[in-house]
């Protein structure tokens, strides 16, 4: 049994060393190693039946064998494999040849559209404030006219986190938080991101506003209206009008639904506007004055409008897309083309 290990050690050292190549290699591995006639699993078998005396020093010398004979195929393998890698056969670098260009981002189309509506208003004299995206009943709800008991509640689908904490359902509460904290003259716009439970092919759960507030001495509906055409002008260009629809919402009185123009048939009727000849907008009206009694305004000396604006419905206005899902699967076959 010790010639017959010794002499398949020798043979094995010598066929390794000889290998080819990779593929000579993994055949004599089975060859050696092979679970069906492996030439050591073969002779592993034939230890066991010795008699006990002699299987210890039969059972070592056969485990120093597979070990030496082991460590020579990964020498070898290690070998052959840096020679495929390096020798005339292996795959050539062209340096010459231009590498792969770096990926280069670009900015997402919701937020090009919402740079576009700041810079507009922003040139008409209007701050930006920002606000918390989780906010209090009072400041979402109770302060815009709808305390607990309100059904206008029900129309904002909203997500709570506790009894006391929202997820905010517009940017509203900016245009509450500024006035507490600022007395009239106020000029202000507050984009962001807002929430609700609503989802189909024109809304998402999650969405993007830009609302508007200007409150001061002897703000009319003239003033809004007037705000509001020179948006749609700079927006979408000359020649596309606005009109005012009645509309109600808690926080303004009186409210209207701001119509545009289509600016796909400039008013005579297609696919995009249902044949209407026009697109809502926006939302918009004249504060109501208990909001302003709760800032602490007197709704006698002071008037205001304000206006809400969907960003997602500008974005697809602007770009002709028909589904809103598309600004946020990140498919960059999407993005890609702005």
């Amino acid at each position: 049994m010790e010639e017959r290990i010794a002499e398949l050690r020798r043979l094995a050292e010598r066929e390794i060393s000889a290998a080819p190549s990779l593929d000579a290699l993994e055949r004599l591995r089975i060859k050696l190693f092979g679970r069906k006639g492996g030439a050591f699993t073969e002779l592993t078998k034939s230890v066991a039946t010795l008699p006990v005396e002699a299987r210890p020093l039969n059972g070592r010398l056969l485990n120093e064998a597979k070990n030496s004979v082991t460590n020579l195929l990964e020498t070898r393998h290690r070998e052959l494999s840096r020679a495929l890698a390096t020798g005339p056969t292996a795959p050539q670098i062209d340096t010459t040849f231009p590498g792969r260009r770096p990926h280069i981002g670009r900015r997402h189309p919701l937020t090009l559209t919402m740079d576009l509506l700041c810079d507009v208003f922003l040139r008409m004299g209007f701050q930006v404030r920002q606000g918390p995206e989780i906010e209090t009943d009072y400041h979402n709800f109770e302060a815009l006219n709808m305390p607990p008991d309100h059904p206008a509640r029900d129309m904002q689908d909203t997500f709570y986190i506790a009894d006391d904490k929202v997820l905010r359902t517009h940017t509203s509460p900016v245009q509450i938080r500024t006035m507490l904290a600022e007395r009239p003259p106020i000029q202000m716009i507050a984009p962001g991101r807002v929430f609700r439970r609503d989802s189909d092919l024109s809304h998402s759960p999650v969405f993007h506003q830009v609302e508007g507030l200007m409150a001061d001495r002897g703000i009319h509906m003239g003033h809004l209206k007037g705000i509001l055409q020179r948006f749609v002008e700079d927006v979408f260009g000359t020649g596309l009008a606005l009109r005012f629809r009645p509309s109600f919402f808690p926080f303004v009185e009186p409210g209207a639904e701001g119509d545009m123009q289509c600016v796909a048939c400039r008013g005579a009727g297609c696919g995009v506007c249902g044949g209407s000849g026009w697109v809502e907008i926006l939302g918009a009206g004249m504060v109501h004055p208990r909001v302003f009694e709760n800032v602490g305004y007197d709704p006698k000396k002071i008037t205001g409008f304000a206006f809400g604006i969907g960003v997602e419905r500008i974005a697809m206005l602007l770009h002709n897309v028909g589904n809103i899902r598309l600004f946020y699967e990140n498919d960059m076959r999407f993005l890609e083309q702005f």
